[in-house]
């Protein structure tokens, strides 16, 4: 009777448990966001002359949002807070664009560096096992991002001038974060601005991460199963990648997924190219969430233009998939066999974004 007992209590503590960790995670997301909109907007004084010895240029800001992601393990801290400073009007809209695009650059930087040090820590991998999905990883998104940041940065003069977006007033009736207002208020006055913007981000990435955690207590063989089916298939390969990142607004997930199937060798590199492409767009949803609680109709502007110039190339990467892919594939084998290129592409991991942003430093 006792083992029974047990039994249901795990079967219905379990789902109930997740769903109101959950909601905790959307709360204190809501609240993150809320509170650093208006210790931004407080702080804006101090931070934008701390911003104005570093963002020296637009190539710092691209730097200072790839070092950003590298050091904090997550691009999507980096990509808020590059939003909250543009909604305070602290970063031009050119910054916010190379902010958001360097956040990119630099989170899927973190995914080989983890690699790397995984490989130094167990003896079982070797350094190519270790690095594998995350080199390739990195390639798939900088193939992407690295020209969606040029041609977007190009064109972004032409986009209706998305900073006098701000100037424009918004109608929309629908605050979610409205809710927050009194409390951000009340700690940003107590703590000073700070300490708030501070408070703010630890929030933020403590929800992401606790997210994250959630998410890895989900039993996912099944959802390994049901995609497994359509991964020889390019373009339901690509929707999945796509689905599960907006969803779950996490890229450790989607590809935590498709890990496991790739190491038993149920998946083919080849078809976890085109199921990445659709993770890398997925990731640019909760950045455009963001900017959308935040009520800045210029900060959509801005991170729809990225999100569109990469949604084209994305696009023409998969008319193009067996030729894309040989390429892709074939520089992916190349850095992991031969030492001296990823070593030399290692050490530019680390120091192109400090050059973009002490080279930026130096020339001003």
């Amino acid at each position: 009777m006792v083992p029974r007992i047990q039994t249901l209590t795990a079967r219905v503590g379990g789902p109930w448990s997740l769903v109101l960790g959950v909601l905790g995670v959307v709360v204190s997301f809501l609240f993150a966001v809320q509170l650093l909109g208006t210790a931004t907007a407080a702080a804006a004084p101090l931070v934008e002359r701390v911003l104005a010895r570093l963002v020296v240029g637009d190539a710092a800001a691209l730097g200072l949002g790839w070092l950003g992601a590298s050091v904090l393990a997550n691009g999507s801290v980096v990509a808020a807070l590059a939003v909250s400073l543009f909604a305070a009007e602290i970063v031009t809209a050119p910054e916010l664009f190379l902010l958001v695009a360097g956040s990119r650059l630099g989170a899927a930087s973190v995914v080989v560096l983890v690699g790397v040090l995984d490989f130094l820590q167990k003896e079982r991998y070797s350094l190519p096992e270790a690095v594998e999905v995350g080199l390739l990883t990195f390639l798939l998104t900088h193939s992407v991002y690295l020209p969606a940041t040029l041609v977007g940065y190009l064109a972004l003069p032409l986009v209706g001038t998305p900073a006098q977006a701000t100037t424009g007033g918004s109608t929309a009736t629908l605050r979610p974060l409205s809710l927050f207002e009194p409390a951000a208020n009340l700690l940003t006055a107590w703590l000073g601005p700070g300490l708030a913007v501070v408070l703010a981000v630890g929030v933020l990435f403590g929800s992401l991460r606790l997210f994250d955690r959630l998410l890895a207590s989900v039993e996912t063989a099944t959802l390994r199963a049901r995609l497994f089916r359509h991964f020889r298939s390019t373009r339901l390969s690509f929707l999945a990648g796509l689905l599960v990142t907006v969803v779950t607004t996490s890229v450790a997930f989607s590809l935590g997924v498709v890990v496991p199937l790739y190491n038993r060798g149920y998946v083919e590199r080849e078809e976890l190219v085109p199921y990445v492409l659709g993770a890398n767009l997925g990731t640019l949803f909760d950045t455009l969430a963001v900017a959308v609680l935040l009520d800045s109709p210029a900060g959509v502007a801005v991170v729809l233009v990225l999100l569109g110039v990469a949604s084209l190339l994305t696009g023409a990467a998969l008319l193009a998939h067996d030729a894309y892919s040989r390429v892709v594939l074939g520089v992916d084998d190349r850095l992991l066999t031969d030492r001296r290129a990823f070593v030399a592409f290692g050490l530019a991991l680390v120091f192109v974004p400090l050059l973009l942003v002490g080279g930026s430093l130096v020339v001003g």
